[in-house]
């Protein structure tokens, strides 16, 4: 019976290198991928690409690969990656170099393009905005991105191409790990019942160290062995789909039905119909079944048709965030630092200013103002609020400098930030309106 192995290789654009490296060392891969782009990051990579279109991609694309590379040399692994982000063309180009200067040959690198539907999104501006129902056009004059979630497609193709590293742009999460799946196996695209299942096999793998234990760990109530090691996880999957989850023995972490069942229930609206470009996966019977110490075997996902649109991620520019903090130590510093607030929230009520935010660091910052903590003898005001331009927003931080001399005394550390808040807005788009294409380079 034909069997693989896909290893999550990172969960978020700056997830740890080192465990992935042992993954890939040790083992057995046939694939590995690496879960690099969060919702707002491809609008933040489409700004920076539309100052020099060399960037755009992946900012440790380079990091990785240098690391990767030599190591996939003596393995049998492929590696899929959405580190193209908004520049997928060019972050092929830029793994090819690194390539030949390791003096790599043979290694053919595919880039998966068409997500980019910011010109369609531009004639489309009668589309209901999801998160509101206004229509698209309320925010026109402020769009700078529109990526489509799209599926397997892509990556399939470029696998039956021979392609041994693929690079995209905004993939679905899961559809990374399900392509090889469906290429290994031969999966035909309406067979939504093992698509369910390599949905759900992804959904476990797409964050990394989440399912071994990170982020499971609660001090002594959830107690996770040698967390600063911690192990990255792989899937065994068999042709129907089923199989198991386990990491690298002598790795940190834990893998059980717990962490498992967790990361299961992780970012989705509904178990029964969690909603992709490749089907409709439906989570709600799944078994989990711990086999051995770090393995469990899952098994009864399932699917149905996928939707006839693309879930489309629309970022826009949203005023600015300007930020202020300083700290109060010693004798009475949390009522040194309420009178501080009052003083900077009087003197920002003149401005033209949103969501105007007081927060004291380490008081209220998560737990309500009213607490009455003991013991505390150090804490830090934070002034934060949204402004429609760049000079209004410099404003708040300035207030809170001048608390120097015009505040109570003993405050120090002054910081002051701005920064433009990008938004994301999701809109539905017709599948027939994105091309989806792919190119190639060889070393």
């Amino acid at each position: 019976m034909k069997k693989i192995r896909i290893g999550g290789g990172a969960g978020y654009g700056g997830d740890r290198l080192e465990p992935a490296l042992k993954l890939l060392e040790e083992g057995n891969l046939d694939y590995i991928c690496f879960e690099c782009l969060a919702e707002r990051t491809i609008a933040l990579a489409q700004k920076e690409k539309k100052s020099d279109p060399k960037k755009g991609y992946n900012h440790l694309l380079e990091y990785r690969m240098g690391a990767i590379l030599p190591i996939l040399k003596g393995k049998k692994a492929k590696v899929i990656s959405n580190m193209g982000a908004a520049n997928p063309f060019q972050a092929m180009k830029v793994t090819q170099e690194i390539a030949r200067k390791m003096g790599i040959k043979g290694l053919k690198i595919a880039a998966v393009l068409g997500d980019d539907v910011l010109e369609t999104i531009r004639q489309s501006l009668h589309l209901p905005i999801l998160e509101t129902g206004k229509p698209l056009s309320t925010i026109e004059p402020q769009i700078i991105s529109a990526n489509a979630y799209i599926g397997v497609g892509g990556i399939v193709e470029a696998l039956k191409n021979g392609a041994d590293i693929i690079l995209t742009g905004r993939v679905s999460d899961p559809s990374l790990f399900l392509a090889p799946m469906i290429y290994e196996f031969g999966w035909k695209m309406d067979d939504f019942e093992k698509l369910g299942k390599g949905t759900m096999i992804g959904h476990l793998l797409e964050c990394a160290g989440q399912v071994s234990g990170g982020y499971f760990a609660d001090l002594n109530r959830k107690i996770v062995p040698d967390l600063w090691d911690l192990g990255f996880p792989f899937a065994e999957l068999e042709e129907s789909g089923d199989g198991l989850i386990s990491k690298v023995t002598g790795t940190g972490g834990l893998i059980n039905t717990a962490t498992c069942t967790e990361q299961l229930l992780y970012e989705i609206h509904d178990p029964a119909q969690y909603l992709t470009p490749d089907c409709i996966a439906d989570f709600s019977k799944v078994e989990f079944e711990a086999i051995a110490e770090n393995c469990v075997r899952f098994s009864k996902a399932t699917g149905q048709k996928a939707t006839d649109t693309y879930k489309v991620s629309v970022g826009y520019s949203n005023g600015y965030a300007g930020e202020g903090q300083i700290s109060y130590g010693g004798h009475d510093c949390i009522a040194r630092a309420r009178l501080a607030a009052e003083i900077v929230k009087k003197r920002l009520e003149k401005l033209p200013l949103q969501e105007v935010r007081l927060d004291i660091i380490g008081l209220n910052s998560i737990s309500p103002m009213e607490i009455k903590p003991k013991g505390l003898q150090e804490i830090r005001l934070r002034v934060c609020a949204k402004a429609d331009t760049f000079e209004m927003a410099r404003h708040i931080g300035q207030e809170v400098e001048t608390l120097y001399t015009n505040g109570p005394y003993g405050g120090g550390g002054v910081s002051q930030h701005v920064e433009e808040v990008i938004s994301v807005a999701s809109v539905l788009l017709p599948k027939s309106a994105v091309n989806i294409h792919v190119e190639y380079l060889n070393t």
